[in-house]
């Protein structure tokens, strides 16, 4: 019988909520902050069964807890119900379920050094993180991927008061109990600092998000997949700006519907949006009452695929609706400029994407809501297809990416953060 080697590497649990093979942004981050981290701690994730679409594979629905191991990573994962993005009941009924069992979960884990969590579910991740500070006994990093209740006021998802105050009043605790937290961008200090009115503000730090810059690189426009993305799409022979992400509430994407509806006579354009999520539906409906032939949707892609699809558009959104700044930050930039893409920005200024937009001028960016100047925008691209202009666009914003936006870089100021703390 061969005998475990003993290990002195600290251990780290991690409240992922959702982790591989889900698409969720996040869940993609924490498996390559974890897969990266894992010569340094041994980790363990906790997170729910395969479910960002709301189904659930049979194999997952017979127990309450499945103990995986992907690429030396534990894995406990919970059981929760099936859900529709579009019902706002199932989805709370979805999130409770995991947050009771990840506070179940955290008794069968054994003995922690930290513990790691990330603001999804807003409020629950933070405060999972504190049950498990206090259960293991453990020094406790939050990393903030999202401010809310700020997010949720800035679009007018919830306008209860009570609520609101509530969800601020968790927050706040979480970050004070926190031993040191971490933020995705410079514009988010601010919002933490404000938060405590600049006094006692809690130990925090500014670590980028990032993108695999050796998964995600430009290809040229022969190549056989992206091709062949394009046939099974039709966007052949077209100009393609394309969004790809969550359709959700914080990108203004109904808002911006009207604008793409004033160039429905152009042919040689479409407006591709690839993703799913809470306002897919409405966009659709509109597509269909406008005739929109020029507007076409097309499914989430595998990660292993994201490289073509993202190779397919020749210019891509970066948008957050007005509100975002010091709240979140697209991480879809970085899969842009990581397939050398140009941009159309529609962020704040002095957000965190902004700032490196036009740091790199990888594209041309306005306000949230300034409808007039992105129509002019798009006019402009579209004036500059055939011109030299895109090509330097893309050169600026992956050189600058492979400086300064890597995961090697930023997982290595993880790994300085934690064990600092």
């Amino acid at each position: 019988m061969i005998e475990k080697v003993k290990t002195d590497k600290k251990k780290l649990l991690i409240y992922a909520h959702y982790y591989i093979p889900d698409v969720a942004s996040t869940g993609q981050i924490l498996r390559e902050l974890a897969e990266g981290m894992i010569d340094e701690f041994d980790i363990t994730i906790v997170c729910v069964v395969p479910s960002y679409t709301g189904k659930i594979a049979d194999e997952y629905k017979k127990k309450m807890f499945y103990k995986e191991e992907i690429n030396d990573v534990k894995v406990i994962r919970i059981r929760v119900p099936e859900f529709s993005k579009s019902n706002k009941l199932s989805r709370v009924k979805n999130i409770l379920s995991y947050f009771i069992g990840a506070m179940i979960a955290t008794f069968k884990v054994g003995k922690m050094d930290y513990v790691y969590s990330i603001s999804q579910p807003p409020i629950l991740g933070g405060l999972l993180g504190v049950w498990g500070k206090w259960t293991k006994r453990a020094k406790y990093i939050y990393n903030i991927q999202d401010f809310n209740p700020e997010q949720t006021m800035a679009v007018g998802y919830s306008k209860n008061k009570l609520v609101l105050k509530a969800m601020m009043w968790f927050d706040k605790f979480s970050c004070k109990q926190a031993d040191k937290v971490i933020v995705v961008g410079r514009d988010m200090i601010e919002t933490l600092k404000g938060r405590f009115k600049s006094r006692k503000v809690p130990n925090h730090a500014f670590i980028n998000n990032w993108i695999d810059e050796k998964e995600i690189y430009p290809l040229p426009a022969d190549h056989e997949k992206v091709v062949s993305f394009k046939k099974k799409y039709g966007l052949q022979d077209k100009f393609i700006i394309m969004y790809s992400g969550n359709l959700g509430l914080y990108y203004d994407l109904e808002n911006l519907m009207n604008v793409i509806k004033k160039f429905k006579g152009r042919e040689d354009v479409v407006f591709a949006f690839v993703g799913e999520g809470t306002i897919r539906e409405n966009l659709v409906q509109y597509k269909e009452k406008n005739n929109l032939q020029n507007v076409t949707f097309i499914p989430y892609q595998d990660k292993s695929d994201l490289i073509y699809s993202l190779n397919a558009g020749d210019v891509h959104w970066c948008l957050n609706a007005k509100g975002i700044k010091g709240v979140s930050v697209p991480s879809k930039l970085y899969g842009i400029i990581a397939a050398g893409k140009s941009i159309i920005g529609a962020l704040e200024e002095n957000s965190e994407a902004r700032l490196i937009i036009e740091d790199t001028k990888c594209g041309y960016v306005t306000e949230p809501g300034n409808y007039e100047e992105i129509e002019h925008i798009i006019n402009t691209f579209l004036n500059e297809k055939e011109s030299n202009v895109l090509a330097g666009m893309s050169e600026r914003g992956r050189d600058y990416l492979v400086k300064n936006l890597t995961k090697d870089v930023s997982v290595q100021k993880y790994i300085a953060e934690i064990k600092s703390s």
